[in-house]
């Protein structure tokens, strides 16, 4: 990142004070978060001296979330033809600033620690407008692309390689305590505009369509759209592709194609 930052303070001058203090005047990854992230998220109640403090001494403490942010780093660079380099990552994309600030609250939550962890998510959820409770449980190689809207509640449980995009919940259906939010398999896709509601599970490698709303759970390796969410291929319901006008049995949905699907 320091290579890219440098990169980019020659093409833009005018940056080269803001990129110091941000990334060139950091000699470790962890120091550049706390500040990049407490800069961000200060306020009256929290200053972001203290608040940096407090990154400080849960990244220094936990060295598996250094891994985890430098996964989703690399899962966001490669998987969003958007993100140009790894420092416009770091300084610019609020899904991945607001996953690793989770992964700080997380950290504070499974210490006991709820009072500073809730003030600190309401915060998050006011600056990056998106809501993940400090309870949810996230894996790492995570991309949260765009993340407006976002919503994960407490009990909610996030693999690895998983890619979640805008104005997605990942809610309860109300009509349960306890463990009551989903399951998200490793490599699942989660299209714009989705609702997975109860205690479900979405299987390895599932792919859900933008604006479904999935209330049971779906096998690994499946695609599900619609309202209420209905499979539309995989071993389990191996329905042929080529019933989907515009797609041949060996076509593969891009990204951006979940929209043209919704049913």
């Amino acid at each position: 990142m320091r290579h890219e930052a440098l990169s980019d303070v020659s093409q833009e001058p005018i940056l080269s004070n803001y990129y110091y203090t941000a990334i060139l005047s950091h000699n470790i990854i962890e120091s550049a978060l706390a500040g990049h992230l407490s800069g961000k998220l200060g306020d009256s109640s929290l200053p972001s001296a203290t608040l940096y403090e407090l990154i400080m001494d849960v990244l220094t403490q936990d060295q598996e979330i250094l891994t985890d942010v430098k996964y989703d780093l690399k899962a966001v660079k490669e998987r969003d033809p958007a993100c140009i380099s790894y420092v416009q990552c770091f300084l610019n994309f609020k899904g991945f600033l607001a996953c690793q600030a989770h992964r700080i609250v997380h950290k504070l939550w499974s210490k006991d620690r709820k009072v500073i962890a809730l003030i600190i998510q309401n915060r998050v959820s006011e600056v990056f407008a998106l809501d993940i409770h400090p309870g949810a449980k996230i894996g790492r190689g995570v991309m949260l692309d765009h993340a407006t809207g976002l919503v994960i509640g407490e009990t909610a449980v996030i693999g690895n390689n998983v890619s979640i995009l805008h104005n997605v919940t990942l809610g309860g259906t109300g009509k349960m305590s306890g463990d009551r939010h989903p399951k998200i398999g490793d490599g699942v896709l989660i299209g714009a505009g989705t609702c997975v509601l109860g205690n479900v599970r979405i299987g390895e490698g599932a792919k859900i369509g933008a604006g479904s709303v999935v209330l049971r759970d779906v096998p690994p390796r499946t695609t599900a759209v619609g309202n209420p969410a209905k499979l539309i291929g995989g071993k389990e319901n191996p329905i042929r592709l080529d019933k989907i006008p515009g797609l041949t049995m060996d076509h593969t949905l891009h990204i951006s194609e979940w929209s043209d699907y919704v049913i």
